[in-house]
C-alpha cells in the first residue's frame, strides 16, 4: 500500500459566510518526494464544511486504497472520524446521541466513504502554531475565502 501524507485546513469569513478550503498531498517514491496542492471555496458556508471538504476532495485524488497520514488543526474533523462520531451519528440517522440532529450529514457520509477506502493514521495540529503545511493549507483556504467574497480567513 502506498504511503501518503495529507495535511488539510479549512477558513471562513464569518460563519456562515464565504469559505475556502486548503489540502497539501506528499508522497515519496525511490527518493523523490511529490507533491500536490488543492483548494476550492463556496460563497456562502461554515468553517466545518470547509474543513471537511478539505479531507474529502484530498482523499479523492488518490486512485487507489492508501496509507494515509491525516494531518489537520479541525478536532470536528479529528474526533468525527477517529472516534466514530460519525459512524454512530449515520447508525442513528443522522442524529447525536442526544437526538438532535448531526450538522453536516451530506459531508460526513462523503468523508465516511472516503476513509473506507484508505488506511488513516489521525494526527491533530495546532493550528497558526507555525506548522509549515498546516501553514501553507492556511494560506490556500484564505486566499480561496476571498475569491468567493470574503475580507478575512479564519
Amino acid at each position: 500500500m502506498k504511503q501518503v501524507e495529507v495535511y488539510t485546513d479549512g477558513a471562513c469569513s464569518g460563519n456562515p459566510g464565504p469559505g475556502g478550503w486548503g489540502a497539501v498531498l506528499r508522497y515519496r517514491f525511490n527518493g523523490k518526494v511529490y507533491e500536490k496542492e488543492l483548494s476550492g471555496g463556496d460563497d456562502s458556508t461554515t468553517n466545518n464544511r470547509m474543513e471537511l471538504t478539505a479531507f474529502i476532495e484530498a482523499l479523492r485524488q488518490l486512485k487507489e486504497p492508501c496509507e494515509v497520514r491525516l494531518c489537520s488543526d479541525s478536532q470536528y474533523v479529528i474526533n468525527g472520524l477517529q472516534k466514530g462520531w460519525a459512524k454512530g451519528w449515520q447508525r442513528r440517522g443522522w442524529k447525536k446521541s442526544d437526538g438532535s440532529p448531526a450538522l453536516n450529514p451530506d459531508l460526513w457520509a462523503q468523508a465516511l466513504e472516503q476513509e473506507a477506502r484508505h488506511k488513516i493514521t489521525y494526527v491533530w495540529v495546532k493550528g497558526h502554531a507555525g506548522h509549515p503545511e498546516n501553514e501553507r493549507c492556511d494560506q490556500l483556504a484564505v486566499a480561496q475565502s476571498k475569491a468567493h467574497g470574503g475580507r478575512q480567513g479564519t
